[in-house]
């Protein structure tokens, strides 16, 4: 897969969408942006079940150009799409290491377990451990050790991400990493400075596709602004979790 294609549907009052389509490719970043109920949560899933206009929405969605046909959608939805929600919980009982080692064999990868857990730490702040339980692991540690896994070990080229700002990670070091290993990154947010670090954003309302903005000259310059005060203030957290006061 090098290319994703979203074409229109209709919005909640059944009105076509204003646009003709939407072209992604790999290793491309793209956000969603939206009021609450506006449509964002519903893109994702269009996207995530390679919707055929059979849905609510109506809208298409093709791969390289194609359809794909309704009995391997299913299969070809959980080999090419990895969905990262807001809420990360594992049920399976095992380790860390366990647990990448089984996704490692089960995909044919010879990836250490060690190679994944140091990419997942460069991400969180609070660091995983071979030997941690999956059920110890908090919500931003389990994204962490997910995103290392996907681009280490799963082959899924379509990464979709709920709220990455809402994880406790470096999303500027996490969205890049999945970007340097050629995935096609879409993420929901209602943070400026995330929704300003893609170069493209889609704008949601009333159930449809309102606009797709590309970034301006001016919207890049305060992106870059934005970024400064994003690491001051990660630099802040750090500093309450350490017990420091605050200069």
């Amino acid at each position: 897969m090098q290319t994703l294609t979203l074409l229109p549907g209709r919005d909640k009052a059944g009105k076509p969408e204003p646009f003709d389509q939407i072209a992604l490719r790999r290793g491309e970043l793209c956000t969603i942006v939206g009021n609450t109920g506006s449509g964002k949560s519903r893109l994702i899933k269009d996207i995530e079940q390679l919707s055929d206009g059979t849905g609510v929405t109506g809208r298409r969605v093709l791969l390289d150009d194609g359809f794909v046909p309704l009995e391997q959608r299913q299969a070809v939805s959980t080999s090419l799409v990895a969905h990262l929600g807001q809420n990360m919980r594992f049920v399976l009982d095992a380790s860390v290491e366990e647990f990448l080692a089984l996704h490692a064999q089960c995909r044919g990868k010879e990836t250490p377990p060690v190679e994944v857990l140091a990419l997942a730490n460069e991400i969180t702040p609070e660091p995983v451990a071979l030997g941690q339980s999956l059920n110890q692991l908090s919500g931003g540690q389990s994204r962490a050790l997910m995103i290392a896994d996907i681009a280490l070990l799963c082959d899924s080229p379509i990464v979709l991400i709920d709220e990455i700002e809402n994880a406790g990670i470096d999303k500027e070091r996490a969205l890049g990493l999945l970007q340097r290993h050629d995935k096609l990154v879409l993420v929901v947010t209602h943070d400026p400075h995330t929704a300003l670090m893609s170069r493209r954003r889609i704008v949601m309302g009333g159930g449809a596709v309102a606009a797709v903005v590309e970034r301006s000259p001016q919207e890049a310059a305060l992106y870059m602004e934005l970024g400064e005060l994003y690491r001051r203030q990660q630099t802040y957290q750090a500093s309450l979790r350490r017990g420091d006061h605050l200069a």
